[in-house]
């Protein structure tokens, strides 16, 4: 009788090669693959903050850059000139009633010109009017020049009115006669041009002047003056 063999010895507990690893799900391998394709997109969450920073460090030059400008603007634009009345020296100033009221004006004037500009002002022509109680009698116009940046010039204006009619207002004339002040209204214009880089800008200086005339011994009684825009 045949000795009964001892049963094989039993191998110690391992995990089968089949099992999965403990990191892997133990679903099946169709999904693994599928979960293992899979990409997934993160943003950081700083991003925002980086952006939001340069916008800030961008927007700080350029707002700067736009104050100069603005403020080299204001600072260089050219600004009208101011005119004044130096000195008006009476020559002659005579007034007839017969046949019709008539004035004879002989003076001579000396208008300042102030440049406030940066620029050098050249100017084309200074005009001098002259009139009464509104009406006007006659106008002198006298050569241009050039005034320099911040600088003042006087111009030089003769006047000559010679046997001016007035026939509206003869009654008020012959009335201030009778006072002795005969107020004439004068008006000095200068126009010209300041040219600022490649910019030829247009600028205008006027001033209007009521002259209260003793025409019985050629003197100025009193003057009012004003600039007019």
């Amino acid at each position: 009788m045949a000795k009964a063999q001892p049963p094989p010895a039993r191998e110690p507990l391992l995990p089968s090669s089949a099992s999965p690893p403990p990191y892997l799900d133990a679903r099946s391998g169709a999904g693994a693959d599928a979960d293992a394709d899979s990409y997934v997109l993160l943003v950081p969450v700083r991003l925002r903050r980086l952006r939001r920073g340069c916008r800030c460090r961008c927007l700080g030059p350029l707002l700067s850059t736009l104050a100069l400008l603005s403020l080299a603007g204001f600072l260089l634009w050219p600004a009208d000139p101011d005119v004044s009345v130096a000195r008006l020296r009476l020559a002659h100033v005579s007034v007839s009633a017969r046949p019709t009221v008539r004035v004879t004006i002989s003076a001579a004037l000396k208008v300042r010109v102030r440049n406030p500009d940066l620029f050098a002002l050249d100017y084309s022509r200074l005009d001098v009017d002259i009139g009464y109680r509104g009406a006007p009698l006659g106008r002198v116009t006298s050569g241009g020049g050039r005034v320099r940046a911040r600088a003042v010039s006087y111009i030089d204006a003769n006047l000559s009115l010679d046997g001016i009619s007035v026939v509206e207002d003869a009654i008020y004339l012959l009335e201030d006669l009778a006072r002795g002040s005969v107020p004439f209204d004068t008006v000095a214009e200068v126009e010209g041009h300041v040219h600022l880089f490649f910019l030829s800008i247009p600028v205008k200086g006027r001033i209007s002047c009521v002259v209260h005339i003793n025409p019985h011994n050629q003197t100025i009684v009193h003057q009012d003056c004003y600039p007019e825009a």
